[in-house]
């Protein structure tokens, strides 16, 4: 098949962990990785967002990323590109039209906006994965929802539009259903793993004698690590290492999120336990993550969580937020530890008493390895995900009219 992928903010080439990057940037890399390496060609779609960006790069065997301009060839945070969007759309047509793929996979809802205009005019069958929903962030966020007013609606339309939606928990399926999104057209797939780099042998971050917690990923307020700076005042002996937040090559000290959370850990008394480094480069991830004695994500909600994942194939515990795809992914009590979200009084207890029972972080280690390799292989979510490509084109060659419709 030749497949396009659309991913408008979260490019296969960036480094997780700033604040507009990461998980999504990582599912759009190894899904297409997956895809290619099982014999399909896969383009992936993307704005650009520095001038330098070339409009064509080979990211692997079998894998373009094309840079499409759309707005000012600059890093924008993503809830500011929606005035954009019209000319994503119009770029993709167009070039769609010269140069016809099988099918197309949009990555956030801008992107299935974008996808919708261009892949409705042109009668290309649309997979949406939406990583996230705006009327679960405002539930969570309140206030503090900075997303565009009209998203929710957007997200609607698009549901109810596509040919198919990929659910990565099933937690999601009933907020696409309260959605207005048809059961019949949603399928779960979830995120995966690569469980050859992801192992627990190999090199380990460099260490102390103190008990290790380690925090992976954005440092926005909604990620949780604010709850666990304070979960760390009640757990006297050990450290905290938390990366994420300023890319490679930007002082770590200039980044907002930490200099709020540094504030945190000062006024906690921990400041002297607690480490920022950064966005971790992808490759030094797994070391970091053996080094932990247990890993911790403890988000106020998420839609999957691939750092638990990740944590989980390095054969170590993890004690997560019983929140979205979390609660798929992570067994509790057998491959980690569910917390209810928002309450480090919680979670201090539960990393004090696995903390103190290495025997324990064995065996959740040891299970979580198991789970990891048999469940969330990349080969087997690439596997699936063609598999609901091959769906949506055979059924679009008997309703070729279905999309069409949409983009009148």
């Amino acid at each position: 098949m030749r497949i396009a992928m659309v991913s408008e903010h979260a490019s296969p080439l960036a480094a997780p962990g700033g604040p507009d990057s990461g998980g999504q940037n990582v599912h759009v890399r190894e899904l297409s990785r997956a895809l290619a390496a099982a014999g399909h060609d896969v383009t992936v779609w993307t704005r650009r967002d520095a001038p330098t960006a070339q409009a064509e790069a080979m990211m692997a065997p079998g894998i373009r990323v094309r840079h499409v301009t759309a707005g000012p060839a600059a890093r924008l945070p993503k809830d500011e590109l929606v005035p954009h969007v019209p000319e994503l759309a119009h770029q993709l047509r167009r070039a769609w039209a010269a140069d016809l793929p099988d099918v197309v996979h949009a990555h956030f809802w801008m992107s299935g906006l974008a996808s919708l205009a261009a892949a409705g005019r042109l009668g290309i069958p649309l997979v949406q994965t939406f990583h996230a929903l705006g009327h679960v962030k405002r539930r969570h966020q309140g206030v503090e929802d900075s997303s565009p007013g009209g998203r929710i609606p957007a997200e609607r339309a698009i549901a109810c539009r596509v040919d198919r939606v990929i659910a990565t928990c099933s937690d999601e399926v009933f907020e696409l259903v309260r959605l207005g999104a048809p059961r019949s057209r949603i399928t779960v797939v979830p995120c995966g793993v690569d469980s050859e780099a992801f192992t627990p042998q190999g090199p380990e971050s460099e260490r102390g004698g103190r008990p290790r917690v380690v925090s992976i990923g954005r440092l926005v307020r909604r990620k949780g690590v604010d709850e666990v700076i304070e979960a760390l005042s009640r757990i006297p002996a050990a450290e905290l290492l938390v990366a994420g937040g300023s890319r490679p090559g930007e002082a770590v000290a200039e980044d907002p999120d930490v200099r709020r959370l540094q504030a945190l850990a000062r006024a906690r008394g921990v400041a002297g336990r607690v480490r920022f480094l950064g966005a971790v480069p992808r490759p030094d991830v797994p070391a970091l993550l053996r080094s932990a004695d247990v890993v911790v994500c403890v988000p106020w909600y998420e839609p999957f969580g691939m750092v638990p994942l990740e944590a989980m194939a390095c054969g170590r515990p993890v004690v997560v937020s019983a929140v979205g795809g979390m609660t798929d992914t992570v067994i509790d009590q057998v491959t980690g530890l569910h917390v209810p979200p928002r309450r480090p009084d919680v979670l201090a207890r539960s990393l004090r008493g696995l903390l103190a029972q290495p025997t324990l972080q064995l065996a959740l280690g040891a299970a979580g390895r198991d789970r990891a390799v048999a469940r969330y292989g990349w080969n087997r979510v690439g596997a699936a995900t063609a598999e609901v490509y091959q769906q949506v084109i055979a059924a679009r060659a008997h309703r070729p009219e279905r999309l069409t419709e949409v983009s009148r």
